[in-house]
């Protein structure tokens, strides 16, 4: 190692954040888990008590941990990412057929309530931000590796693209007005599954426009 990597080497290790004990870890990781359903729940408005409560922890608990509710939304932002990508990478790697592993994922995403989640962590989220692109990034390639390994063994429809997965998929897990998310994942799965059967190849119909891409809905007015 050269003086200089050494230099910069030392400087990372006085800036990371330090390590966490295990205890705290683990209530780290609940108070993440917790926001997340209670958000879903209630909305983004909802008292941090509710979610200390949820998690089994008290406030103070809460505040040794996210300075504020928006690093606390943010965290849970990119648990959610982390989780969905995962689910992409590990339905491309288990699954023999291209399709199944898509149609996988999508069901899987949708365990995520991503749908009920996006509204509610569109605003005040610093999307700039290092660790936010970077799982952005990863949940992107998951996706087009999935969606492009299903298109080349031709049983995906030509005229998509990641983002018409992701408008689909976010419509369609998202609770209708006034219902609230009691009862609603009943109904998500069987119309999740009439969705896949509208992207298996060959296609029944022409779609109307072009194909939506990632860059399309982060550039949309």
């Amino acid at each position: 190692m050269t003086g200089a990597t050494a230099v910069q080497a030392a400087d990372r290790a006085r800036h990371a954040p330090p390590r966490l004990r295990a205890d705290a870890l683990r209530n780290r990781e609940r108070i993440v888990s917790a926001a997340r359903e209670v958000l879903v729940e209630y909305g983004a408005e909802v008292p941090l008590d509710e979610i200390a409560r949820r998690a089994g922890v008290g406030n103070a608990t809460i505040y040794r941990h996210f300075a504020d509710r928006r690093e606390l939304i943010h965290q849970v932002t990119l648990s959610v990412m982390s989780r969905v990508a995962e689910q992409a990478e590990s339905a491309l790697a288990e699954e023999p057929d291209a399709f199944l592993a898509l149609g996988r994922f999508v069901h899987a995403a949708a365990d995520e309530r991503i749908g009920a989640l996006c509204p509610l962590l569109s605003d005040g989220i610093d999307k700039e931000h290092p660790d936010h692109i970077a799982a952005r990034d990863r949940l992107d390639a998951g996706i087009d590796a999935l969606m492009g390994a299903a298109r080349a063994a031709g049983r995906l429809r030509a005229d998509i693209d990641v983002g018409d997965l992701m408008v689909a998929l976010t419509q369609l897990t998202r609770p209708l007005p006034g219902s609230g998310c009691a009862g609603f994942d009943a109904f998500v799965h069987r119309h999740l599954q009439l969705f896949l059967d509208g992207l298996s190849a060959p296609a029944r119909s022409e779609l109307p426009g072009s194909a939506v891409t990632l860059e399309d809905l982060r550039h949309r007015p």
